[in-house]
């Protein structure tokens, strides 16, 4: 598992603990923080998948030349 992954990972239960600590005690801010980073970790994903295709496409591209 690469280091971005278990990073975003990371990223992704933070926000979820934040998120959850935010709804128990109720707290707008903190809640909407977790849910910051749970997005921003899912946004990373999404960017390092579509980093690894497109490496994939040329790796695959220059197979071919």
């Amino acid at each position: 598992m690469s280091e971005e992954k278990l990073k975003g990972l990371k990223d992704e239960a933070v926000g979820k603990v934040k998120e959850t600590e935010g709804k128990l005690t109720d707290d707008k801010v903190r809640k909407t923080q977790g849910k910051a980073r749970k997005k921003a970790a899912d946004l990373k994903e999404d960017i390092e998948q579509g980093a690894e295709k497109l490496k994939e496409k040329f790796e695959k591209d220059d197979e071919n030349k």
